[in-house]
C-alpha cells in the first residue's frame, strides 16, 4: 500500500489518475504544499469506519456484572471545615 501526495492542481488536471492511485493506497491532495484532503476508495474507507462498537458502547461495558468490585470505606472524612478566622 503506497501513499501518493498530490497537488490540488495535479488533482483537477487529471481526477481519473488519481483515482486509480488511490486503488493502491491513500492519496493525500495538497493545497499550497499542506495536506488538504484525503481520497481513499470506497472499501478502503469502510474499513476505516464500520466498527463494530460505538465508544458509548464500550464505555457502557455490558459485562459490569461480572467483575468483581469491593471499593474499600474510606477511614476519614472527604471535606474539611475551612477556618475563616
Amino acid at each position: 500500500m503506497g501513499i501518493t501526495t498530490v497537488s490540488s492542481r495535479e488533482f483537477n488536471q487529471d481526477v481519473s489518475r488519481v483515482k486509480r492511485a488511490a486503488v493502491n493506497g491513500p492519496v493525500f491532495i495538497t493545497d499550497r504544499g499542506h495536506p488538504s484532503h484525503v481520497l481513499l476508495t470506497i472499501e478502503e474507507y469502510q474499513k476505516l469506519t464500520d466498527k463494530k462498537e460505538s465508544i458509548v458502547e464500550l464505555l457502557a461495558m455490558p459485562d459490569a456484572a461480572d467483575i468483581d468490585f469491593e471499593p474499600p470505606r474510606l477511614s476519614k472524612s472527604l471535606y474539611q471545615s475551612a477556618d475563616l478566622s
